[in-house]
């Protein structure tokens, strides 16, 4: 079996699936008694917020059931609390269906929401700080995106936006970012399932000095900003996860590299991963054979990847419009996504599939 679908989920590796047994068996106490196993509880969370913050920044860490609500949070809750600020929100018209629906929500509520796309600004970190104006109380920009990889220099637009108006708050969705790409934002969320945790599992950064309003009413839990009883082992799985990556900008470089010399080799290939885009996702299009078509091919060789975002359910991607990817192209995209465990071997059976499934259905 040859995995290569990892933007969509990863593997639980040895260390997080061993810490999450771990605390089940020995920790499985409530964070909130105030008893022994319950400090003990408590300890293993204070110590997975400590080695989130190491590599956020200074702020505090709220765990969620994941990315969905971690966005959801950020967005609702700067929102309602900082809406005397302003009416406006900038965000990008590549979002995961978590930040883009969300918008719509925001619309309903008398938000104004500008979505800028790529394919209208050679420089669009520039672009989505140049939208920014006195009235814009939120940006929300994806770190990298899902179906493509592009990757969106948030450390520049986190100092651009601030530039231009201090007040505004900056989200970041690093769902595919985060350990890949360098991050700054006020609001960043994050996914355990991504990074080689277990399913289940978020968390979201608040940067030192904001404040947002809680999505969920209850027990208090997490300084009242997510009641619940906390999931302490997969939190403990989460900082493992953390701790035991290992996956490298060269290690996917190498990677990418080789998959493109054999895809050029085909003939009839269209790559929509440029190279403003992180090498562990790329996209391109076969030719002549549907995405779904191809997808299949491979699965029949037990080769797995994916059509686009695992969210779209095989749906034609709106996001692929937005970096100017004609329809036809996006008919037959291919997203194959990469993990640190993914090998040289991987690729070339991958090449090898593809080549099988061009000579079959190729019209």
């Amino acid at each position: 079996m040859i995995y290569l679908d990892s933007a969509a989920t990863t593997k639980p590796c040895e260390q997080a699936a061993d810490a999450i047994l771990s605390a089940m068996q020995n920790s499985f106490g409530n964070a909130s008694s105030l008893h022994g196993m319950g400090i003990r509880s408590e300890k293993i969370i204070a110590s997975a917020k400590k080695t989130l913050l190491a590599k956020l920044g200074e702020g505090d860490i709220i765990f969620t059931s994941g990315a969905t609500e971690s966005n959801n949070t950020a967005l609702l809750g700067a929102a309602e609390t900082y809406k005397r600020s302003g009416d406006r929100i900038v965000t990008t018209a590549i979002e995961h269906p978590s930040v883009a629906n969300v918008m719509i929500k925001l619309e309903e509520r008398g938000f104004h929401v500008e979505r800028l796309a790529p394919k209208d600004h050679p420089d669009f970190v520039q672009a989505l700080a140049d939208a920014v104006d006195e009235h814009t109380v939120l940006v929300s920009c994806m770190a990298v995106n899902n179906e493509t990889g592009f990757a969106n220099d948030v450390k520049r637009l986190y100092r651009l936006v601030k530039r231009k108006n201090p007040k505004t708050i900056v989200h970041i969705d690093a769902v595919q970012g985060f350990l890949k790409v360098p991050l700054d934002g006020d609001l960043i969320s994050i996914s355990g399932h991504k990074i080689h945790a277990s399913k289940g599992i978020g968390a979201l950064y608040i940067r030192k000095g904001i404040r947002i309003s809680p999505l969920l009413a209850g027990g208090g839990q997490q300084k009242n900003l997510r009641s619940g009883t906390e999931p302490v082992e997969l939190i403990a799985g989460l900082e493992a996860a953390v701790r035991g990556y290992h996956g490298t900008p060269e290690h996917f470089g190498a990677l990418k590299a080789h998959l493109l010399d054999g895809l050029s080799a085909l003939g009839g290939i269209t790559v929509n991963s440029g190279e403003n885009c992180v090498p562990n996702i790329v996209n391109f299009s076969v030719e002549g054979v549907r995405s779904e078509i191809m997808l299949h091919s491979l699965e029949e060789r037990e080769i797995y990847v994916s059509s686009g975002s695992a969210c779209s359910r095989g749906k034609t991607s709106g996001v692929l419009a937005a970096f100017g990817i004609p329809d036809k192209l996006a008919d037959s995209a291919i997203r194959v996504s990469m993990c640190a465990d993914t090998t040289e071997a991987d690729i070339d059976a991958l090449l090898e599939g593809i080549r099988a499934g061009i000579a079959r259905f190729r019209r």
